[in-house]
């Protein structure tokens, strides 16, 4: 069965040379979530805009359902596409905002008609169908862009940031009725962003691009527990690097020689050999803080790997405690827990441990 959506070997060059997507390959199964993550410049958004057809393909094919649609005019292209700014018509009530794209289409009127009202039905607008966008609230704005888009029954739904325009909490609401009606629907979503949180709430699959170039694609609980590179890692969650080289690889474990002295790892998903430059990614949900009077032999047999630290910041907001450390090399680390762990265990100024797992690590090689 073909795959819903594939880019095999995509490029964009723009005309002064510069490229913009390098070499971008996956392959997205029917009903998935994909997210495209990463900073601002990075490749995502000319990548959604060659899937959409408003950006020309200088490389590679882009297929939908099997059919190359490399030279294929965005209305021709099974696929549409929801701007940040949701781009709806002023002048036109909802009713006629979601209707626009089947009138395009040439659909009956009555066909058109049914299409349209349980689509505003499923989105909750019917009572608001004759009212025009401006008077209404962003959440709003935003069903209608979904209404509009989804009427035409794409196989693939492109969404450029729709709810970067929100606030937090809508945000957040509009998160969860976005997931649950893909899910209902059934259709693809590509989704591009710059919050993480977003994508790591909303995806089955998160491409974290940078530079033009795909640095990982996986699953969202992968990808916040093992980035596969130094970019993911310092690009995602809250994570600390150790850099070292390599001391032994045995066992199951390696032995790293760093800063804070000898260190232990498990081994990458790639081979690695002795003398090698690594990191170990140290997640902030990993790290453990104790006190400087515990035993350091004590806490190094329970954790595994102990380095020294002076705690400069305790703050209690709700039940998290947020704790703020600086390195024996002056890096200056923050973390959150929970209040009862901590409970007067620890205090500001004082002299501590940061210990961990390796298990609960990664080891990237350099």
């Amino acid at each position: 069965m073909a795959y819903d959506l594939q880019l095999s070997h995509i490029g964009k060059v723009y005309d002064n040379g510069t490229p913009a997507v390098i070499d971008f390959n996956l392959d997205v199964d029917k009903g998935e979530f994909i997210a495209f993550l990463g900073p601002s410049g990075c490749g995502k958004t000319t990548t959604l805009r060659m899937i959409a057809g408003f950006e020309t393909i200088t490389s590679g094919d882009l297929m939908i359902r099997g059919k190359r649609v490399n030279d294929l005019q965005p209305e021709k292209r099974p696929t549409s596409m929801i701007f940040q700014n949701y781009a709806l018509f002023p002048h036109m009530t909802v009713r006629q905002n979601v209707m626009f794209g089947l009138e395009v289409k040439g659909l009956p009127v009555t066909e058109a008609n049914h299409k349209v009202d349980r689509i505003l039905d499923k989105l909750g607008l019917t009572e608001v169908a004759n009212v025009r966008p401006t008077r209404l609230s962003g959440g709003q704005r935003q069903r209608i862009a979904l209404a509009r888009s989804l009427v035409v029954e794409p196989d693939i739904l492109l969404l450029d940031e729709p709810l970067g325009a929100l606030d937090a909490n809508l945000r957040k609401s509009i998160q969860n009725e976005l997931k649950l009606l893909q899910r209902d629907l059934g259709i693809t979503f590509v989704f591009v962003t710059h919050a993480q949180s977003e994508a790591l709430a909303l995806s089955d699959r998160i491409v974290v691009m940078n530079a033009g170039r795909v640095e990982q694609i996986s699953p969202p609980r992968e990808l916040y527990t093992r980035p596969q590179s130094i970019f993911v890692a310092r690009f995602i969650g809250a994570n600390t690097l150790i850099s070292g080289k390599v001391r032994n690889v045995a066992g199951g474990s390696v032995s790293l020689d760093t800063p804070f002295g000898a260190l232990v790892a498990e081994p990458p998903a790639t081979s690695i050999t002795t003398g090698a430059a690594a990191s170990i990614v140290l997640p902030a949900e990993a790290m453990n803080v104790l006190p400087a009077s515990m035993p350091e032999a004590e806490v190094r047999a329970k954790h595994g790997n102990v380095v020294p630290c002076q705690i400069n910041r305790l703050q209690l907001v709700g039940h998290i405690l947020q704790i703020g450390m600086t390195l024996p090399s002056g890096e200056m680390v923050q973390l959150e827990g929970h209040a009862d762990k901590y409970r007067d265990t620890l205090r500001a100024g004082a002299a501590g441990y940061v210990a961990w797992n390796p298990a609960d690590t990664t080891l990237i090689a350099q």
